[in-house]
């Protein structure tokens, strides 16, 4: 699936703080990035939970939102 989406760390500071966070759309809510197995890549020992996600999805061309 190539559809681009929108990621980000810390979406409003709460309990997964540090956790890739993704959403389809704009107006989506943010969720975990496990919640989307399709898009999901296992995670590097030593990084940022979602990290090996995050690197796949932009060079997917997805969006970074601080």
């Amino acid at each position: 699936m190539n559809h681009s989406g929108q990621m980000t760390w810390s979406p409003n500071g709460g309990p997964s703080e540090g956790v890739l966070h993704l959403r389809l759309n704009p107006f989506d809510p943010w969720r975990p990035y496990t919640d989307f197995p399709e898009h999901s890549k296992p995670d590097f020992p030593s990084t940022s939970e979602g990290y090996s996600t995050f690197i796949a999805l932009m060079r997917n061309k997805w969006e970074y939102v601080k």
